[in-house]
């Protein structure tokens, strides 16, 4: 397909369908081919005023803040089954937009399903509280209400699961949207706004702006009209986030990176660690924030772990990601592939040993204009910087421990606090390595951390907030506290 004839992508604003202001337009391409993808709208801060507006007024003379919740809970169990309907196609186009595998992204369907089904659930259940009255003549309560205009920033490598759990609460909770997504990967978000609108979403509740310069999320961040900011995304990014929100007093939640640790103790069924393992490195191309990027090895199994672990990364399939046989697709964007690659030369050039790996993926002539990285691991020592700052690829760092003391110092070892498994088949040292981790999510024995009705989210610089839970409700809600005054005679405080 040539640019002359790609198709031409509109933005939701209002409850319309439009293009960016100037009429200016940009190429989303494949990953995997080069191929070009859509024209889509290059919006600026602009536009953002325009989305703004409309979310501004639908939240504060629409319906959609103050619909009893069970109406908005229907809404949203209708947009999760019209998403059920159209899974294949969306996985589809998630593959051809971000460059992962198709069994991936139809996993990620069958989650975001999930997702708005259980905020259609929650809507009913952000229940305030009846408190101690203060004095015997009063009745305290408090209830919860929307935040507001909410701004959504979701990354590129989990397009539409992202955005559902920033769009699902937000909706739950009666807040009104402006939804960004990352410009290389903004297709199944668009696709979401038409689901919403077909599903009786009110105008101007779900806006959705898009663009590939830094302005457009600057803009969002800065815009005194959004009331909270929710954002996925790097570290550095998320500390610009909030220094740039704070300036209008705005709430925030920061969803940002990791190098989480996977565990393994010299008791652990090492056949399934070794499994767990390499999905908790290798899934998604290792482009996730809670990728298991370190393997903390106890010195006694170490070996074993290594041959075996190298032995079955080989026969990963890095390749085609519309093949189901595919274990590792494309890299998404041109950037991320760099930052791999030049990793993987600090790695080397810091005296890492490179056990697998560490090059572009040979694929078909098919996919000559696309992006591959291999599947590679070294074993490296802690203050390497392959084991300290998130490469976001499939680069796994091999270390050693000797005792479960030492593991949790090399685990906490770290600026992140995202994610961790741990393998052991001791019971009472899963519950105490589990207590010490300073991570927001702790798996045993499972490479799975992400679950809806789970609450998702980290410690020190992997951002505060959770996702994906029920208290992400209150992320999305003020807390309004009413007081009644009941007794018999008028309160006179002065007497007069």
């Amino acid at each position: 397909m040539t640019i002359a004839t790609v198709p031409t992508a509109h933005q939701l604003i209002g409850g319309a369908w439009v293009e960016a202001a100037s009429g200016a337009t940009y190429i989303d391409e494949n990953p995997a081919t080069g191929a070009a993808l859509a024209a889509v709208p290059e919006s600026s801060a602009h536009d953002v005023a325009l989305a703004v507006g409309a979310a501004r007024t639908a939240f504060e003379h629409g319906k959609w803040a103050t619909m009893p919740a069970s109406r908005r809970a229907k809404i949203l169990y209708k947009i999760a089954q019209r998403i059920g309907e159209r899974a294949d196609e969306l996985a589809l186009l998630e593959v051809r937009d971000n460059g992962k595998t198709i069994a991936t992204a139809k996993g990620e369907l069958g989650a975001i399903v999930e997702t708005f089904e259980f905020y259609a659930g929650a809507a009913t259940k952000n229940y305030g509280e009846t408190l101690p009255g203060p004095m015997p003549t009063y009745v305290a309560y408090t209830t919860r209400e929307p935040v507001g205009v909410v701004g959504a920033i979701v990354p590129w490598n989990f397009p539409l699961l992202l955005a559902s759990w920033k769009v699902a609460p937000a909706l739950a909770a009666g807040c009104t949207i402006v939804l960004k997504p990352a410009p290389t990967t903004p297709l199944t978000a668009l696709e979401l706004g038409k689901i919403a609108l077909e599903c009786g979403l009110p105008e101007g509740v779900l806006n959705i702006v898009t663009g590939s310069t830094r302005e457009l999320g600057q803009a969002i961040v800065d815009h005194p009209g959004i009331d909270k900011i929710a954002f996925t995304g790097s570290t550095v990014t998320g500390k610009l986030v909030a220094a740039s929100a704070a300036k209008t007093v705005k709430r925030v939640t920061l969803e940002l990176g990791g190098k989480s640790p996977s565990i393994v103790f010299d008791d652990a069924d090492v056949e399934a660690a070794v499994a767990g393992a390499l999905y908790g490195i290798y899934y998604n191309a290792g482009q996730t924030c809670e990728a298991r990027s370190r393997v903390l090895l106890h010195e006694k199994i170490a070996d074993a772990f290594i041959a075996a672990f190298v032995e079955r990364a080989k026969k990963l399939v890095v390749g085609n990601p519309e093949d189901p046989k595919t274990h590792i697709g494309a890299i998404s964007v041109r950037e991320q592939f760099e930052k791999i690659t030049s990793y993987c030369a600090i790695g080397a050039g810091e005296g890492a040993t490179r056990l697998l790996g560490g090059e572009p993926a040979p694929v078909a002539a098919g996919l000559a204009g696309g992006m591959f990285w291999s599947a590679t691991a070294f074993e490296a020592r802690p203050d390497h910087r392959i084991a300290r700052e998130e490469i976001f690829g499939p680069v796994a760092s091999f270390m050693r421990f000797r005792d479960e003391a030492d593991a949790v110092a090399l685990a906490n070892d770290s600026e992140y606090g995202l994610s961790a498994s741990v393998w052991t088949q001791n019971l009472g040292r899963a519950h105490r390595v589990a207590k010490a981790l300073r991570s927001g999510t702790v798996a045993i024995n499972t490479p799975y951390a992400v679950f809806p009705g789970v609450p998702f989210g980290g410690y020190k610089q992997s951002g505060y907030g959770r996702e994906q839970a029920s208290e992400t409700m209150r992320l999305y809600s003020e807390t309004k506290s009413v007081l009644i005054y009941t007794g018999e005679k008028p309160i006179n405080p002065y007497g007069v």
